[in-house]
């Protein structure tokens, strides 16, 4: 995968992200998923609100990516932001079952596990109902980056991915949203995307 070119105003953000808040001595994709979240939301909070796995767990997510990993998205919102990638989205096209306790982002995960299968990266930034329905079948992720947003089940479910034992990145309060999941799994793309920020910056350039 080519390198994406680095526009000089987000240099100079990473820059000033990392003046406020030193993250030198993370381990490298730890440090790019962080950031990436803390970039896309301007909330240095995130740096102490999230769980990542272990750099070897996103190690091998990252990798999983490379080979071509399936990657799904709980609403078009985070497919849209995932930038390098297409990503697998069923929302649109499943249906809620209230009879079987299943609403629409729920039945919208059954739907895509059934067309990807196991080893997939699953990015969950809206739901909380979809992280919930994903952790009861058998999907034997890659990865769950699990941070839905909400006042009703966010915070919950993200705590149901830890207890889970998956392999997962998640936060612990009810903040979160399609920008940051998505941001995450583009760190996982890119990880060492801004790992030279040496460029000059000039004024006219921002």
């Amino acid at each position: 995968m080519s390198r994406r070119q680095v526009h000089p105003i987000e240099q100079e953000s990473y820059r000033r992200l990392r003046a406020r808040h030193d993250t030198s001595h993370l381990p490298p994709l730890t440090r790019a998923v962080a950031e990436r979240i803390v970039h896309a939301s301007a909330d240095l909070e995130y740096f102490d609100d999230l769980v990542l796995a272990d750099e070897s767990v996103l190690r091998a997510a990252a990798d999983a990516l490379a080979a071509g990993a399936p990657i799904v998205a709980d609403v078009e919102m985070v497919a849209a932001g995932i930038t390098a990638r297409e990503s697998v989205c069923r929302v649109r096209q499943a249906k809620a079952d209230p009879a079987a306790g299943l609403t629409r982002s729920a039945a919208a995960v059954r739907m895509a596990l059934a067309e990807v299968g196991p080893g997939a990266v699953w990015v969950i930034g809206c739901a909380p109902t979809a992280l919930e329905e994903l952790l009861v079948l058998d999907a034997r992720p890659a990865l769950v980056i699990g941070l839905p947003v909400g006042f009703v089940g966010a915070a919950e479910s993200k705590a149901a991915l830890r207890a889970s034992g998956l392999p997962g990145v998640s936060n612990i309060s009810e903040k979160g949203g399609s920008a940051v999941a998505a941001a995450a799994v583009n760190a996982l793309l890119y990880p060492d995307l801004y790992d030279d920020l040496t460029t000059p910056i000039s004024e006219e350039n921002l």
